[in-house]
């Protein structure tokens, strides 16, 4: 019996287990069922989660760009917070000048915690909304009328903040002109590495006798008078900036054995740049190096500009201690206290056998072969020069005293201006219409400085009205010693780019972008350059 009874439940047994094991199985089964359910549920949240995220992201970014728009909008707390603020700094200096430092202390609290709130939610691209501003609005609402109740009345207020903006507007205009003072200062400054150069130059011209011989030699070539060559006129006392417009030149003419350079320098240079060009080959073109104080025909008597610049009150003007704010430090740049400068106008003078050249300015760098332009038919005009009048401010009005009759009956305000820098002289022409006898005149008007104030360009507006001849844009591009923007493209047409203005390639304020187009025509292998640049 009992064994049967152990018979009986053994199967039992057996089934049971199996259930067991079956149950076990499907709680497996429904669990993993469980799993992957709330897995892909999760990785749904997330999905949407990321979606959502990225919306508010878009949506804040469009926000963020209506900002200005709602901080302007004159039914945004965002306005309400900023005009508070305004009134809140002006009652801010009224209470330190009345000494109620507590006030200003409690004013400029409430200033930070507006500014923090405009920041956030220009960052966040949302709309202040009226739980974030009412407490600070009310808060600052107290305070004003607690600074108005110290009797800071509007009056007291408007002339506060009138006087401050006076001294504010004098401290910013004294900043700026320092600021210009500093950079013409430093625009005039020759670098430590350029005198290097100079002075060991100076050296090898007085110390080696052969090179004043054959500087000598040269003087008498008879291409310096041959007009079927191609001649450039350069007036500088800076020794690297000609080697760059004669290099460059030279480099992209068809036919460099075919230009002649004429070279004018002063006393003090003379001997540095004679060194240069005679130690170095420019591809076998001509090199003629002259020293202004050669010109005894250019004096006081002659050039009326020599004589205004020997006038003690001239000089004053650019050496005195006194510095008039109303003057633009520019204007007294003591270049212009150099007959170099005014060289320009006695080209026939200098070379009285050549019909036409080309005046290159020693901050400039040739691109293109520039002998096309000794064949343009100028119409019988004197000067041929690229207009600048694409911007209005490049007009005669800009340069001149249209207030004075001698000007304004003569001279259009609207007419245009050229540039120096790259000009086609006709010397023919120009000694058929007496133009020096002109430039002259108008020196002598100028005397008192009351017709256009300093500079070559105003006397050479003058000078060639209704003698100059317009080139193509392409001859001559400027800009590139003041305007970073300069397109790409016009620089890479341009026969000529013009580094006029404060930043010079060789100073350490050029503009880095166009720096390399000046540095490709320095021989950086010249020991002297080397041991200048090194030391």
């Amino acid at each position: 019996m009992r064994r049967r009874a152990a018979e009986y439940r053994r199967p039992v047994r057996r089934k049971f287990s199996h259930w067991i094991w079956a149950l076990l199985g499907l709680f497996s089964i429904a669990g993993l069922v469980l799993f992957v359910l709330h897995h892909n549920q999760h990785e749904d949240r997330v999905e949407n989660t990321a979606l959502e995220r990225n919306a508010r992201i878009e949506r804040v970014a469009h926000r963020e760009l209506n900002f200005t728009e709602e901080i302007l909008s004159p039914t945004s707390f965002s306005r309400q917070l900023a005009q508070q603020m305004i009134l809140a700094k002006a009652y801010v200096i009224i209470a330190k000048e009345h000494n109620n430092l507590h006030l200003a202390w409690e004013l400029s609290s409430k200033i930070r915690t507006c500014q923090l709130l405009l920041s956030k939610a220009a960052m966040r691209g949302e709309p202040i909304t009226l739980e974030e501003a009412e407490p600070i609005i009310k808060s600052l609402s107290f305070l004003i009328f607690k600074a108005q109740s110290a009797h800071y009345d509007i009056a007291t207020t408007i002339m506060t903040m009138k006087s401050h903006i006076q001294a504010l507007e004098e401290r910013a205009n004294a900043a700026t002109v320092q600021s210009t003072v500093f950079g013409q200062l430093a625009a005039e400054a020759l670098p430590k590495s350029l005198h290097c150069v100079n002075v060991k130059l100076t050296a090898d011209w007085l110390i080696k006798r052969v090179l004043q011989e054959l500087a000598d030699d040269k003087r008498n070539s008879p291409r310096l008078t041959d007009n079927n060559l191609y001649h450039f006129c350069i007036f500088s006392d800076n020794v690297l900036a000609t080697s760059v417009v004669v290099n460059s030149t030279v480099s992209n003419a068809d036919h460099p054995k075919q230009l002649v350079f004429h070279i004018v320098t002063n006393g003090v240079n003379y001997g540095a740049i004679q060194a240069w060009f005679l130690n170095n080959d420019f591809k076998g073109s001509t090199i003629e190096v002259r020293n202004i104080e050669e010109f005894s025909w250019l004096n006081a008597s002659y050039a009326p500009i020599v004589k205004q610049l020997l006038d003690p009150d001239s000089r004053a003007y650019y050496f005195g201690g006194d510095q008039d704010l109303k003057i633009e430090p520019k204007l007294r740049n003591p270049k212009y206290l150099s007959l170099l400068n005014h060289l320009r106008f006695y080209i026939p003078e200098i070379y009285p056998q050549l019909e036409k050249v080309v005046f290159l300015d020693d901050d400039v760098v040739v691109q293109k072969d520039l002998t096309p332009l000794f064949s343009l038919d100028l119409h019988g005009n004197v000067n041929g020069a690229v207009e600048t009048c694409l911007e209005a401010f490049h007009r005669y009005y800009k340069y001149l005293n249209f207030s004075n009759s001698i000007i304004s009956s003569k001279f259009d305000p609207q007419a245009c201006g050229w540039a120096f820098g790259m000009n086609v002289f006709d010397l023919i022409a120009w000694r058929k219409e007496n133009v020096t006898a002109r430039y002259h005149q108008w020196q002598e008007q100028n005397a008192d400085g009351t017709l256009w104030q300093l500079g070559t360009l105003p006397a050479g507006l003058l000078t060639f009205y209704g003698l100059t001849e317009p080139l193509d844009r392409r001859w001559h591009v400027l800009g590139l010693g003041y305007d970073i923007n300069i397109d790409n493209r016009l620089i890479e047409s341009a026969a000529v780019i013009h580094f006029n203005g404060n930043m010079k390639p060789w100073l350490k304020l050029a503009i880095r972008r166009y720096k390399p187009l000046w540095e490709r025509y320095i021989n950086q292998s010249h020991p002297y350059l080397q041991d200048c640049v090194t030391s």
